[in-house]
């Protein structure tokens, strides 16, 4: 007969000198601020800090938009674990205005196509957990990441930047839990595992700028993709079978209206994600290089962004001069790896949006992309700033505002040092 296995204990380690002077020695928790999802770790987390650090739990959820929560059921979980008090923010608005908006007006993406969606939330997230510890007169904040991830660099040097009198503690890195592991204490606890099944379930986060998904075979590089890892964005496959053209309206760099009727910014990411994810538009199979050193596949469904920043910035390139548009994108991937790497509140973030909001003064106008079964490309142009002249461009007839006859001059002053360069380089007679 098989035998029961002991519970599971995983005490926190308190005789290690703190790495940093935010670290919460055990002896100094009292009263917790549980930055809490109402998913495994997090559930796991508070029956945990209660146990182990003998603590007041403070729950505080944070909506940004993840589709398909329940926030009364989530406060009602937190609550049946243990916390003494739990808390509920909508900040979709502020989420939206703040931390999207300025993303999207700097392109941002990491790596070529991660549209940084969890590491705009983070900050967010970060700041309002100092809030509503301080309201609740808690003395450390607890999250769930892992010492592994970029998250906790996003959230803990946040509260070392906002709140240094407040301390941090993470129990995923100290206790050491597989997620086999976080399940059977789950179990032994009484605490809910979403879905209720024993199987390991993947690593989720999302918000209405995308979804993410890590875990289980995600983590064989030789591994396809399976189908069920995509809850967000319709397969390819199975998208339908006729192309839809979307237009997006700018007013300054924002996007205010979408197939012609205006919007309030996040219904709009809501609507540009429903159409988007229809078309299997968005999925990202991403080999990514995280700040801690690590090399990690992660797949992303990104069906808002994949619109969006399409569009935003197609309309960039139509209204900037040759020299802005050479120059942004070199500032847009110093904005993307800023905030990628955790560094939302580095003066150099908030220089270079000064520089963003210059730049997208005249990104007004409409762009129209079409959509079909996971391709996204850009297929109408509309400005009042366009610095576009169908009459100096146009083929079909010559002379009008352009001189002709001036170019063989222009050319032989152009590559005036180019060819004096290769005659010296080549020898006078090029042989």
């Amino acid at each position: 007969m098989a035998t029961t296995p002991p519970p599971l204990r995983f005490a926190p380690d308190t005789g290690a000198q703190p790495t940093a002077s935010y670290v919460a020695d055990a002896s100094d928790v009292h009263r917790v601020l549980l930055l809490y999802s109402g998913g495994l770790d997090t559930s796991v987390m508070l029956k945990w800090i209660q146990d182990e650090y003998e603590a007041e739990v403070v729950a505080l959820t944070v909506n940004l938009g993840q589709p398909g929560e329940d926030y009364d059921v989530i406060r009602g979980k937190a609550l049946r674990i243990g916390a003494v008090e739990a808390h509920v923010v909508d900040a979709r608005d502020e989420f939206a205005r703040g931390y999207v908006l300025p993303a999207i007006k700097a392109n941002a993406v990491y790596g070529a196509a991660y549209p940084l969606f969890t590491a705009l939330g983070r900050p967010l997230i970060a700041k309002l957990a100092v809030e509503y510890a301080r309201r609740s007169g808690c003395d450390t904040i607890a999250h769930g990441c892992t010492g592994k991830g970029n998250d906790q660099v996003r959230i803990e040097s946040t509260i070392a930047t906002l709140a240094p009198e407040l301390k941090v503690i993470a129990p995923v890195r100290q206790w050491r839990m597989g997620r086999d592991e976080e399940v059977r204490y789950a179990r032994e606890h009484g605490i809910p595992v979403k879905g209720g099944s024993e199987t390991t379930p993947y690593s989720i986060d999302d918000n209405l700028w995308g979804r993410s998904s890590e875990g289980r075979w995600i983590e064989d590089l030789a591994h396809a993709p399976e189908d069920d890892v995509f809850q967000l964005v319709t397969r390819p496959e199975e998208a339908p079978d006729e192309a839809e053209v979307v237009t997006l309206e700018f007013e300054r760099g924002e996007p205010v209206a979408l197939n012609g009727e205006r919007l309030g910014l996040v219904e709009l990411l809501d609507r540009a994600a429903m159409i988007g994810a229809r078309h299997g538009v968005g999925i990202v199979d991403q080999l990514e290089d995280r700040i801690v050193g690590l090399k990690v596949r992660d797949i992303y469904e990104v069906p808002a962004a994949a619109i969006l920043l399409l569009a935003h910035q197609e309309l960039e390139r139509l209204v900037g001069t040759i020299h802005q548009n050479q120059l942004k994108p070199f500032l847009d991937q110093r904005w993307a790896y800023l905030v990628y790497a955790g560094l939302w509140w580095e003066p150099l973030r908030e220089d270079i949006d000064a520089y963003m909001e210059a730049a997208n003064s005249q990104v007004t106008g409409t762009i129209g992309i079409k959509l079909y079964k996971g391709s996204a490309r850009v297929v109408t142009r509309e400005s009042p700033h366009a610095v576009y002249d169908p009459q100096l461009a146009t083929f079909a007839e010559s002379g009008g505002l352009f001189s002709q006859a001036a170019s063989p001059g222009f050319i032989e002053l152009w590559s005036l040092q180019s060819r004096m360069a290769w005659r010296v380089r080549h020898g006078a007679d090029g042989g």
